[in-house]
């Protein structure tokens, strides 16, 4: 059983669409594992996101990851991050497959409505940084 880290971000709460995504993750196999909403604070989406610190695009992400409600969640099943990924499909929604969440959602490769861990040390650390153990069940 491996677990991963799910964020629904900024504009997919703004859509309202939380309700749809969560449904894909469950018809698609996985469990969610532990859930909350909550507003990042520039400071949290910086030190979520400081392996970027330096790029072109961090300061526009942290602000945007911050502008907003998001929900958090972690999914739990067989190959949860690979299924996770596959579900969201590619981070460029124009060359994401059909069917998957930023096909159907996103916006723009910013906009892209969810944030998936992508590796199991990945995992570790964005669970460890918004959820207790105690939270998980």
């Amino acid at each position: 059983m491996e677990r991963t880290l799910s964020i629904i971000k900024p504009d997919g709460v703004k859509k309202n669409i939380t309700g749809e995504i969560i449904r894909r993750f469950e018809t698609a196999g996985l469990r969610v594992a532990a859930i909350k909403k909550a507003h990042m604070t520039k400071a949290v989406a910086e030190g979520f996101y400081a392996v970027h610190k330096g790029k072109f695009f961090y300061d526009e992400l942290t602000d945007f990851m911050s502008e907003g409600p998001v929900v958090l969640m972690v999914l739990e099943g067989n190959d949860a991050i690979a299924l996770n990924r596959k579900l969201m499909g590619a981070t460029n929604f124009k060359e994401a497959d059909p069917g998957t969440i930023r096909a159907d959602f996103a916006t723009s490769i910013q906009f892209n409505v969810v944030h998936g861990s992508d590796a199991p040390d990945t995992a570790k650390f964005e669970i460890s940084y918004f959820f207790a153990e105690t939270e998980i069940f």
